[in-house]
């Protein structure tokens, strides 16, 4: 169920027995993810007429979706995505139907909504680990590998722009809890033709301290993933903070951020092209890094134009940075853990994603833009930059340990 191609590229990743099948299926679940923060923000606060309460239910969804991502991965390790991903998408979509019927109308009591959420996204099936697991199933030559998780990464970014304007057009005709329901649609028929592909594979034999143990060496992507989500987080309301004071109409901020999206795809889909001599982690150190550089000169923009260019250029190393961060997590992880491996990772992106917001916001107005800029490209340079030292350190003390033995 593997191939390998002499030139890679990304109609050859397509071109792999059942990845268009199995690929499409998974964007399609994906998209859920896409759909639900917004309908679920503007059902929750339609419901209860306050956006403290609307702001802490989607929170909560958050934070257990993240927190028990590796749990949900490692069940899919032990007993495979057909008996896993399906259970959790039945509860998953069960409890948003119940969110739904909760947010229909005014009147819904808090603690209800709030219950039922995070309890939801306790159980969202982890579908981005599973199908870049199943990726290193359906392509052996790592090459093209490198052009399937670029091609995953970009085609995720366009899922969380396009759920949002998704969303947008089904208020137009409906309540927004009927955005939560669509959620739980696309993720039910999406996981259903996902764990129906041929290339869905079944469970790999571990003993049960396997299943347990963490994952080695996944504290280099993982701790990199986290300095990149939460600069990414910061530049959001950076950006709106910059827009506000500069007195431009704050209408042109989804342009500025669009730009990012932009820079990102592109970046990814360019990234993925290249055969890079260098070592996966030596990339990733890289691509932090510079994606951190630049975002903290980004305070400095004389204007919101300039910004935005900065900004694309930024988003030019997003996409790169958390491929390459999946990449190392893959060929660390041994074959019966890979899902957890790539969930690792993208709890690290989540986490950093949810605690800048709320740093950048207790920042904001305490001090000055500039170096709040400067501080959020820092958070993604400095995991960067301990990684590489420490990578450093130990093949220096390789290299010292060579040399005594030979002595």
């Amino acid at each position: 169920m593997s191939t390998h191609v002499s030139r890679p590229s990304y109609a050859a990743v397509l071109r792999v027995p059942q990845a268009r099948r199995t690929f499409t299926a998974a964007l399609t679940a994906r998209l859920s993810y896409g759909t639900v923060s917004l309908a679920l923000l503007l059902s929750v606060g339609r419901a209860t007429g306050s956006w403290a309460v609307s702001g802490t239910v989607l929170s909560l969804f958050g934070a257990t979706t993240v927190l028990l991502m590796p749990v949900r991965a490692a069940l899919i390790d032990s007993h495979g995505p057909r008996r896993a991903l399906l259970p959790m998408s039945a509860l998953y979509g069960a409890l948003l139907t119940v969110l739904a019927a909760l947010t229909w109308r005014p009147g819904a009591p808090a603690a209800a909504i709030g219950l039922t959420a995070a309890l939801a996204g306790g159980c969202a099936p982890p579908l981005g680990p599973t199908m870049r697991a199943l990726w290193s199933e359906l392509v052996a030559d790592r090459d093209l590998l490198q052009r399937a998780y670029s091609l995953d990464g970009v085609a995720e970014e366009l899922l969380y722009v396009s759920g949002p304007a998704l969303i947008g057009g089904l208020m137009a005709v409906a309540p927004p809890a009927a955005g939560i329901l669509l959620s739980a649609a696309l993720n039910a028929a999406g996981t259903c033709a996902f764990v129906a592909s041929p290339a869905m594979t079944g469970p790999r034999p571990t003993s049960r301290r396997q299943r347990t143990a963490p994952v080695p060496g996944l504290l280099s992507p993982v701790a990199v993933a986290l300095g990149v989500g939460l600069a990414l987080s910061s530049a959001d309301l950076l950006v709106m903070a910059f827009a506000t004071e500069r007195g431009y109409d704050t209408a042109l901020v989804p342009w500025v951020l669009g730009a990012l999206s932009a820079g990102s795809a592109l970046g990814g889909l360019a990234g993925g092209a290249v055969r890079w001599r260098t070592t996966a982690r030596t990339r990733l150190c890289g691509f932090a890094a510079a994606l951190g550089l630049v975002l903290a000169t980004a305070g400095l923009a004389p204007g919101l134009w300039t910004l935005a260019g900065v900004m694309a250029l930024t988003g030019a190393f997003i996409a790169p940075a958390l491929t390459t961060a999946y990449l190392l997590a893959d060929e660390t992880a041994a074959a019966d853990s890979r899902t957890r491996a790539g969930a690792w990772v993208n709890a690290g992106v989540n986490a950093g994603s949810s605690a800048g917001a709320l740093a950048a916001g207790l920042l904001i107005g305490r001090l000055p833009l500039e170096v709040c800029f400067a501080l959020a490209g820092g958070v993604a340079v400095a995991p960067a930059v301990v990684v590489a030292c420490r990578r450093r350190g130990v093949r220096a003390r390789r290299g010292r340990s060579r040399c005594s033995s030979r002595a």
